[in-house]
């Protein structure tokens, strides 16, 4: 009689779990970066300097904004992460991929920072679509 239920679990090599680990602590810190940046985008326009003929010209308050709430989404997500849920796996790898997108458009204001969490960002999604992380949840 076969039986659904498996008695033994399944072996999770040990770097899927660290590259889990790994993944939910760059987000929160991400996360973290993301939101300070944004807040000092929307307490002062002077902290960045303005581009000249920027393909993208947005209006540094508004960026702050996005960058703040994208920034704390990034961190949740980060901290779900640590829960072990399959949502918050998908969250973080789609909201990795969205803060990797909104920190392109940092470039002219700050290119040093904005290719350090493009960085971040692309290795917190390397880590999270290995085929063994899957097998972790």
């Amino acid at each position: 009689m076969a039986s659904s239920y498996r008695s033994e679990p399944e072996d999770v090599p040990t770097w899927a779990v660290g590259g889990l680990a790994f993944a939910g602590t760059v987000m929160i810190m991400i996360g973290v970066f993301q939101v300070v940046a944004g807040i000092s985008a929307i307490a002062g326009d002077d902290v960045y300097v303005v581009a000249r003929n920027y393909a993208f010209d947005l209006d540094l308050t508004a960026w702050g904004w996005i960058h703040l709430l994208i920034g704390l989404g990034v961190g949740l997500a980060g901290f779900f992460l640590f829960a072990g849920k399959q949502w918050a796996r998908i969250l973080a790898l789609a909201l990795a991929v969205l803060s990797a997108v909104e920190s392109f458009f940092l470039i002219p204001y700050n290119a040093s920072w904005a290719i350090v969490v493009i960085a971040l960002d692309l290795w917190v999604i390397w880590s999270l679509t290995r085929p063994a992380i899957a097998r972790a949840y």
